[in-house]
């Protein structure tokens, strides 16, 4: 397997004209790199002497290679066998596409978030300039915009037309309740007076260690200074853990999910960077929490295992969202900088493509502590009686069709044109009390009618398409 199946996504560093710094980059980064930031610096003092001000510097968004070989790999030998086999098992799913449509893709799949803050502010005040420990807001506009973006929502900056983009069917809440059960904002707040920053090479079990809920329950955000100006980084999923001699790590556990900078979480309120001010560099990493790669591997026209994504040299490294071509292959082609998987500044992103939808499903489908994770939240509350709620209703986009009854029973899900006929059908087998995505995207606006039919029991409801 290539270096480039790394597994996890480390996002954005600093780049420094350090010579100590050389020897870690990668090999594209020591040659044609180095020497352009060798310019830019030079450039950077003659702005200076001029009495000009500094450019915004120049971020790397991802050192994949960095951690997982001087903290992952080191800690788990077998780790990079682990990433192999999963990525076997996607491949093996993805390439079954009945199975992908008829047991996965119409299943909104909800993860539970808790966000960790993690400051040293001894007085307790929460949110101002600089100040880690970040209002409720901030955090709440971050679950917002992962939802805008997954859901690749209208009227919003997740929206997109392009012909490829898809809407996921991952959606993500603030957790209501705690590993004990009791009743919770998904938001927890430790002060750690003993350091104002963390290194992302050496403090991610620290940060666990401080506050931590079960990975295969919750989506761990931890929220703190980082050191060296990296903006966040996510663990990357590993194989099944029942392959005898490839079981996942306890260390993995403690530390799945997701480290970001306080000053690159949320949008619209809080210390934010200017570049990376809307709340993207959460849905850049939990892409890579979800399985999936940058889209050149992370080497010049490398392979991210999509299909759908375009070859690609570089990954857009700039603060401009300017069209940008690569040749791979003897063939020029337009790179797609509005990814959520490039590393444009984050005004540029809005598209998952149907690869990258379908590959992230899979991943929910086969990684254990995924697995484990949405079987825990995926069922609703059983009924005595059959239940149909729709919402949002009226709806602009695919609505959400939440069903319930009781125990695991065989059911379907139609939509109906006024006039009786069947325009959408939905069938599941075995299953409990869920939500659904409708298909209603391409029907013509107007009333409609969705009803939900058990063994013995049917329930209907109206639904207004605008």
């Amino acid at each position: 397997m290539d270096a480039m199946w790394f597994g996890t996504g480390l996002c954005v560093r600093l780049l420094r004209p350090m010579k100590k710094q050389v020897n870690n980059l990668n090999p594209f980064l020591a040659g044609t790199g180095w020497r352009w930031l060798a310019g830019s610096f030079v450039l950077l003092l003659a702005q200076v002497a001029a009495g000009q001000s500094t450019p915004e510097p120049v971020y790397k968004r991802c050192g994949i290679a960095d951690y997982e070989q001087q903290v992952l790999q080191r800690r788990n030998p077998l780790r990079q066998k682990q990433i192999e086999e999963l990525n076997r098992q996607v491949e093996q799913v993805l390439q079954d596409r009945q199975y992908l449509r008829l047991k996965a893709n119409e299943t909104v799949y909800r993860i539970p978030v808790v966000v960790h803050v993690i400051h040293s502010n001894a007085s307790g005040t929460v949110g101002g300039s600089n100040n880690p420990n970040i209002t409720d807001e901030q955090i709440q506009s971050q679950i917002q915009v992962l939802n805008e973006d997954y859901r690749r929502k209208a009227n919003t900056n997740g929206f997109n037309t392009n012909p490829v983009g898809a809407d996921t069917g991952i959606e993500f809440f603030l957790a209501t309740s705690d590993p004990a059960g009791n009743p919770s904002n998904g938001i927890t707040r430790h002060y750690y007076p003993q350091q104002t920053a963390f290194d992302v090479f050496n403090d991610d079990v620290l940060l666990s260690q401080i506050s931590y809920w079960p990975s295969d329950r919750y989506l761990n955000i931890w929220v703190a200074p980082l050191e060296n100006n990296y903006l966040g980084f996510a663990q990357f999923p590993t194989t099944a853990d029942t392959l005898k001699g490839l079981e996942p790590s306890e260390t993995n556990e403690f530390i799945d999910g997701l480290i970001i900078d306080y000053r690159n979480f949320g949008r619209g309120t809080g210390p934010l960077r200017s570049t990376y001010n809307l709340g993207r560099t959460a849905t850049h990493e939990i892409g890579h929490w979800l399985g999936l790669l940058h889209l050149n591997g992370d080497s010049p026209c490398g392979t991210d295992y999509v299909g759908d994504t375009p070859p690609t040299e570089d990954l857009n490294q700039t603060t401009v969202c300017n069209e940008r071509f690569s040749n791979c292959s003897g063939r020029r082609s337009r790179d797609m900088i509005e990814n959520y998987l490039m590393y444009s500044p984050d005004a540029c992103m809005n598209v998952f493509t149907q690869g990258q939808r379908d590959r992230m499903r899979a991943v929910l489908a086969l990684s254990p502590r995924r697995a484990r994770l949405i079987r825990s939240v995926e069922a609703l509350p059983e009924t005595e009686t059959l239940t149909l709620n729709v919402f949002p209703n009226p709806a602009t986009e695919n609505p959400t069709a939440e069903i319930q009854f009781t125990g695991f029973q065989s059911f379907s899900v139609d939509v109906l044109d006024m006039g009786g006929r069947v325009v959408r059908n939905l069938n599941y087998n075995n299953a409990p009390s869920t939500r659904v995505a409708l298909p209603v995207n391409g029907l013509p606006t107007g009333l409609y009618v969705v009803r939900a039919k058990t063994g013995d029991q049917a329930v209907s409801r109206r639904l207004l398409i605008q």
